[in-house]
């Protein structure tokens, strides 16, 4: 089973893209690191991996991974990852 990433109150965090379209990256994340697990890869480190340098290779494409993790804006994960734990 994979590690929530809300625990206070189960929300998910939303980020808008430069378009508009919201985009939940809660569920985004579970989805890849669900992805990443079923094929054998530490999630943890991947994740790791493509959000420190945005290397698409770092995500399997795997139940549609890599388009997934390409949704993403990195910046704003990181953002909210931060304000997750430093808060």
């Amino acid at each position: 089973m994979p590690p929530s990433f809300a625990e206070e109150g189960d929300e998910t965090r939303v980020i808008r893209s430069p378009d508009g379209r919201e985009i939940q990256v809660r569920a985004l994340l579970q989805e890849i690191y669900e992805a990443l697990a079923e094929k054998g890869y530490d999630p943890i480190r991947q994740l790791a991996s493509y959000l420190t340098t945005g290397e698409p290779a770092y995500i399997t494409a795997h139940k549609g991974a890599r388009v997934k993790a390409a949704r993403l804006d990195r910046n704003a994960v990181l953002e909210e990852l931060l304000r997750h734990y430093l808060t």
